[in-house]
């Protein structure tokens, strides 16, 4: 057995449904998952009802924050656009001083190419990061999974890869003319991988993030129609996985769970018709090791630094140094995720019954 100790990991992309559907999960509760996860910090994302695009909405995270009185920090990114609805520009300034963690219309891309011109140059002169749902919805039409044998068995909607690729390529070439800091969410296709490489080796300011779900599973190894596997961006391909992978362990994307809780009721009637997302924060890091380390051969402080340094570059330096405590990594435990375990108030996770050999906790 081994211990190592690690600055405490961060979290950039949760969703904690408080305001709006709070069953699925509340600030206390998603707080208590993150730290039972290893996490000291998490961003939260705005897809909130209302949507978090006032100073209002951040003070409402914030108080639930501190009467949870939890040890893990929460941040509040806010919406690029008014009402996540993609075609008025959002009062950044006003959003950046009330505390926001980054701009994001999570769940929804900002499709008006004026209107992302505008966010990212306003962005730019803030010093603030536009973070990216970068799902084109005129090209994802109904789609709900990846071109697989599953979906041609049970006559599911495809979502070509090109959805992804083209909203990735529309956003760096803004990148390009604005200078603004561009972070590209839930990456999924190896075509994705490779349009951030290139344009980190052109020195943009750009990076991205990888899920647990896209480097553990592959849309081809799909068997049922079980839309605990139902997520957006959907599961790419056994050669989409593998660059993936290959990127995380080359330094070119970060970690981030996309924690995305849903009552039962929208995640049992199968790929057509279920809620996207899965819950994740509990046995996240456990798995991103598991991959990352155990099969991969990254070296574990690289693996470390994906969920702490590389995700705490995306915040303003006021809210980075406040990030305190630590993660916990013991190797030789085995250890069983039981989701019914889980302090998340939600359940629809593929991730139950499998083992582990590490134990990840918090210390603060």
């Amino acid at each position: 057995m081994q211990r190592f100790e690690f600055p405490g990991f961060v979290d950039v992309h949760v969703h904690f449904r408080d305001p709006g559907m709070t069953e699925a999960e509340t600030i206390a509760s998603g707080l208590k998952a993150a730290e039972r996860g290893g996490f000291a910090a998490v961003v939260t994302m705005p897809n909130t009802s209302p949507a978090c695009d006032s100073r209002e909405i951040m003070e409402y995270q914030q108080k639930k924050s501190a009467e949870a009185h939890s040890p893990v920090r929460l941040f509040t990114s806010a919406c690029i656009t008014e009402g996540r609805l993609g075609s008025k520009v959002a009062n950044l300034e006003e959003l950046a001083a009330a505390g926001a963690a980054f701009f994001t219309d999570d769940g929804s891309y900002v499709a008006d190419d004026a209107v992302m011109e505008e966010a990212m140059k306003r962005s730019a002169d803030l010093c603030m990061v536009i973070s990216q749902h970068a799902l084109d919805p005129r090209i994802v039409g109904g789609g709900v999974i990846r071109d697989c044998p599953l979906a041609r068995k049970a006559g599911l909607k495809v979502i070509p890869a090109e959805a992804e690729i083209s909203a990735i390529r529309r956003d760096l070439s803004i990148c390009r003319e604005t200078g603004c800091r561009l972070h590209i969410q839930h990456i999924s296709t190896a075509q994705g991988v490779s349009l951030v490489r290139d344009a980190q080796k052109e020195g943009l300011p750009v990076t991205a993030e990888a899920t647990p779900h896209h480097l553990l599973f592959a849309c081809d190894e799909l068997t049922v129609d079980d839309a605990n596997f139902k997520m957006a961006p959907p599961l790419g391909c056994r050669e989409d996985r593998s660059e993936l992978r290959k990127a995380v362990k080359e330094g070119a994307l970060m970690f981030a769970t996309d924690h995305a809780p849903h009552p039962a009721r929208t995640k049992s009637v199968g790929f057509a018709r279920s809620a996207n997302g899965i819950i994740a924060l509990e046995a996240a890091a456990a798995i991103t090791y598991a991959v990352m380390v155990e099969e991969e051969g990254m070296d574990v402080s690289a693996w470390a630094r994906a969920w702490h340094e590389m995700p705490l570059s995306l915040l303003p330096v006021a809210l980075s140094s406040s990030v305190t405590g630590k993660t916990i990594l013991e190797t030789g435990v085995s250890q069983k995720i039981d989701v019914a375990s889980f302090s998340s108030l939600s359940r629809n996770c593929p991730y139950d019954a499998m083992n582990f050999g590490v134990k990840i906790s918090s210390s603060f």
